[in-house]
């Protein structure tokens, strides 16, 4: 008996020592990914790359700054998240309210998750042939259509997690007292996963204005601000991509000060969605 006892105290003590361990190892890995990136950029960061577009030559280092790729950006994430969200949400509605844990609805999250595990590449490679079907260039609307895409899957399943962690009895009662699924679904289940609604819609947020491999076949890129749907557009991943590509020290310096904006950005959106989370988490029924 003892020796049992004395087996598990060691086997506890090996797996919290794993945990400990793994939890410094990703640590470690943020802080150097981070020191390596704005140890870099941050000299290079200054007002005028946040504030102009490129100019003449500035890729071989001259003036300019990188404002077209900021706000191309903020514009495919934003319309590919408005996107996703509109498809998303009664996805996940009808998951909770209609399929349940049937065999349909198990088909349904299985389906999701290998869209979620299909690599950008391939999407923005689908993009690229719809396009060409139907006669389009690249545009800040093809850009949109192929992040919604890719956000599609991250969003249904978050949402549709934390659905599923919603009290049981909540749902029964609101039947009980005669109300249907649908306005169930509308007025108790969508009230209850509002904080899931927003974490998942920060955090694909997060991965629309960080990719790169989608909108290179479709969005293209552009040293101007698109003034329009079916214009070109620039992305910060791809500004960073191009600016270290260059064998100018300069440029690519300016590069690691693009990365670090890229960088920034997420960091407030992962941060945001945690405290947003938290704060609408006081208002929902545990």
């Amino acid at each position: 008996m003892k020796k049992s006892w004395n087996r598990r105290r060691l086997v506890e003590a090996f797996m919290k020592g794993l945990m400990i361990f793994s939890f410094v190892l990703v640590a470690a890995c943020l802080g150097m990914i981070l020191w390596a990136v704005v140890s870099k950029g941050l000299p290079a960061l200054n007002w005028d790359m946040v504030s102009k577009t490129p100019k003449g030559g500035f890729y071989m280092g001259k003036e300019g700054g990188v404002l077209n790729a900021i706000i191309g950006s903020a514009y495919l994430a934003t319309g590919g998240t408005a996107l996703a969200l509109l498809i998303s949400l009664p996805i996940a509605l009808y998951l909770k309210t209609y399929l349940g844990k049937s065999n349909w609805g198990r088909w349904v999250r299985l389906s999701l998750d290998v869209l979620w595990g299909i690599p950008s590449i391939v999407y923005g490679a689908f993009g690229f042939i719809f396009m060409l079907a139907l006669g389009l260039r690249a545009s800040l609307l093809a850009g949109i259509v192929v992040l919604g895409l890719i956000e599609l899957p991250i969003m249904v399943r978050a949402m549709d997690e934390v659905i599923r962690r919603m009290p049981v009895d909540l749902e029964q009662a609101a039947l009980a007292l005669g109300s249907t699924r649908l306005e169930v679904a509308l007025h108790v289940v969508s009230r209850q996963m509002l904080p899931g609604i927003i974490t998942a819609v920060l955090l694909a947020f997060g991965r629309g204005i960080g990719d790169a491999a989608s909108v290179l076949f479709t969005a293209g890129y552009t040293d101007r601000i698109p003034t329009s749907l079916f214009q070109p557009t620039a992305s910060l991943p791809l500004a960073v991509f191009f600016q270290l590509s260059t064998p100018y020290p300069q440029v690519q310096q300016r590069g690691y000060a693009s990365a670090v904006i890229l960088t920034i950005v997420v960091l407030v959106i992962s941060l945001g969605s945690r405290w947003l989370a938290s704060r609408l988490n006081k208002y929902t029924i545990k």
